[in-house]
């Protein structure tokens, strides 16, 4: 579980980090813009309060549901996870390129017309996006593992650290990781991560009765055991089964097929964009 923490949390923060250095950069720049810095602030602290109440939501909701009640929830929140992960991935493909410009252009509106408060509320919502998206992610990953909340906080504690070495990295010339290879490199990661969250769903959803159980169809364990510390890593952060059985293939295919599809798809339609645009 330390390995899926630290994944969700390096990811989400170094982006969080990229927004807010955007805004921030532009708001020192403009003439006018230092007078909102605080309101730039103010926005950041009250969407990491709003990921934090999220948190508390989440708990207790948890809590007072009876058993089999729970069992559903996290069936529910670990398949709700898998599915924003791959939507999160394909909003960034879509909009990473023109991010930089669109918070840029939202912050010469809100400036223009005085509207200080303005500038609060688009810090609020881009933090809040990832605080709520790295919380329901890591609830998903606490639902569909059976660690402890020491490697949780690990993860954690060494993800933000390593956040702040990737984005300082980069702002400095970025020779060695651009923000184009690192997108792409943890793009690749989060889905094998999602994949993973989905197998553990689906897995919950055969124990509660709603899907079939069937038969292995084969057995890699004598390559790569899924029960054994490095299987057990592999298997956290990509969906691996040593022992799968048709749903877990089926799972599979469905997935990755549905993956390919729609970068495809979204390809396709970003180059006919491109075209018309040109």
């Amino acid at each position: 579980m330390f390995a899926q923490t630290f994944l969700i949390v390096w990811r989400e923060s170094v982006e969080a980090l990229l927004v807010v250095g955007i805004l921030h950069a532009w708001l020192v720049r403009d003439p006018g813009g230092r007078r909102a810095i605080r309101y730039l602030w103010g926005g950041v602290v009250a969407g990491l309060g709003g990921a934090v109440a999220l948190s508390i939501v989440l708990m207790r909701l948890g809590a007072i549901l009876p058993p089999e009640g729970q069992d559903y929830f996290q069936a529910g929140l670990i398949l709700t996870a898998a599915a924003l992960i791959v939507q999160m991935v394909f909003w960034m493909r879509r909009h990473g390129a023109a991010l930089k410009w669109h918070l840029e252009e939202q912050l010469t509106t809100q400036l223009r017309y005085g509207r200080l408060w303005g500038v609060f509320v688009i810090a609020l919502i881009a933090v809040i996006r990832e605080g709520a998206e790295t919380v329901i992610f890591l609830y998903g990953v606490l639902a569909a593992s059976q660690g402890t909340s020491g490697e949780v906080v690990a993860g954690i504690a060494v993800a933000l650290t390593v956040a702040a070495a990737t984005y300082a990295a980069v702002q400095l010339g970025g020779r060695y990781l651009s923000w184009r290879l690192f997108f792409r490199l943890t793009e690749a990661m989060l889905l094998l991560l999602a994949c993973a969250l989905l197998v553990k769903g689906v897995d919950h959803l055969v124990s509660l009765g709603l899907l079939p159980y069937a038969d292995p169809l084969w057995d890699t364990s004598p390559l790569l055991d899924d029960m054994s510390p490095f299987g057990g890593i592999v298997a956290d952060l990509t969906g691996y089964r040593a022992v799968p059985d048709r749903v877990t293939v089926a799972t599979w295919v469905l997935y990755w097929s549905a993956i390919v599809a729609g970068c495809r798809a979204q390809t396709r339609r970003m180059r006919e964009l491109a075209h018309k645009t040109a």
